[in-house]
């Protein structure tokens, strides 16, 4: 694209396009060549499939993703739609061949957005970026076993989603209030090939904001993923915990160790079998608990 006739100063209102790859940072250094050569095949082969010239838009790499920007003579709508479906159509053909599949997080906005001799730049760019690496669009993709994720800006929900159109369809998208470091904002999810998300519980973008339920309402588990895991673990420990607290500690052997203060306070033990496992990989099939009736147990 010709920026010579533009100052660095200068903005133009222009759709980004962030494109990120799931779990990059799990590729090994012979992997990472692959993994990118195919988030480029599919991104170009799409632009083409949609009849947007290669040269027609800006493209920088970013490791594990790609930042697009689009200039406002091509129709929004062709990228929201026919490029999307193109895209997703092409990461689906992509997989198959693949044991571990691609999964890719593409975030849309239109903003006002700065070219240098370097890229480009703009609060419309950090946004973008922002959308694609938010907690509700890395956790849909790993909850729903997706292949592809997008998200929308409000303004470009409202603007355009909206209205549909030609592979747009704005029912089968979904809001949430997202707490990102400029700030909260509300934004858009959308699983092609699939009925609106049910946003669910989130993690946080930052520590203690709730994003996605209910506003003010307590911190949202992690979804998938080890994290998620221990906080079942642990919310399962709190509930057996308040579960044995109506009961008495046993003191039928006269020992008095049910008040062994002597301060006349009442005190609970959890009763039967609690064990916690964290981070064990069982290579066998394995017993937890106690060995009951006739079989045979070794000390």
């Amino acid at each position: 694209m010709e920026h010579d006739a533009l100052d660095a100063g200068e903005a133009r209102y222009e759709l980004v396009i962030s494109v990120d790859a799931r779990r990059s940072g799990q590729y090994g250094d012979a992997e990472k060549p692959r993994m990118r050569e195919r988030i480029y095949r599919v991104l170009e082969t799409a632009f083409a499939q949609a009849g947007v010239g290669r040269d027609a838009v800006h493209m920088e790499d970013r490791g594990d993703g790609v930042l697009v920007s689009v200039p406002g003579r091509i129709a929004v709508t062709r990228l929201l739609g026919l490029w999307m479906v193109e895209v997703h159509e092409n990461l689906r053909e992509e997989n198959r061949s693949l044991l571990v599949p691609l999964g890719l997080r593409v975030a849309m906005h239109v903003g006002p957005v700065r070219h240098d001799s370097r890229g480009i730049s703009g609060r419309a760019v950090d946004l973008t970026c922002r959308l694609a690496d938010s907690a509700v669009a890395r956790q849909l993709l790993d909850r729903e076993r997706a292949d592809l994720v997008l998200a929308v800006s409000d303004s470009l929900y409202v603007d355009v989603v909206s209205a549909g159109g030609k592979f747009i369809e704005p029912a089968r998208f979904s809001s949430a209030r997202l707490a990102l470091k400029e700030g909260e904002v509300s934004a858009w999810f959308h699983l092609p090939g699939r009925p609106a998300p049910d946003i669910g519980p989130i993690a946080a973008e930052e520590p203690g904001a709730p994003v996605g339920g209910p506003a003010g309402g307590p911190p949202a588990a992690p979804v998938g993923g080890p994290e998620a895991a221990l906080a079942a673990m642990d919310a399962a420990l709190a509930a057996r915990t308040a579960a044995a607290a109506g009961r008495r500690v046993d003191d039928s052997d006269g020992d008095g160790d049910d008040d062994e203060d002597g301060d006349g306070a009442d005190r609970y033990r959890a009763q039967g079998d609690l064990s916690i496992h964290r981070n064990n990989v069982y290579q066998q099939p394995v017993h937890i608990g106690r060995v009951t009736g006739d079989s045979h147990r070794k000390d």
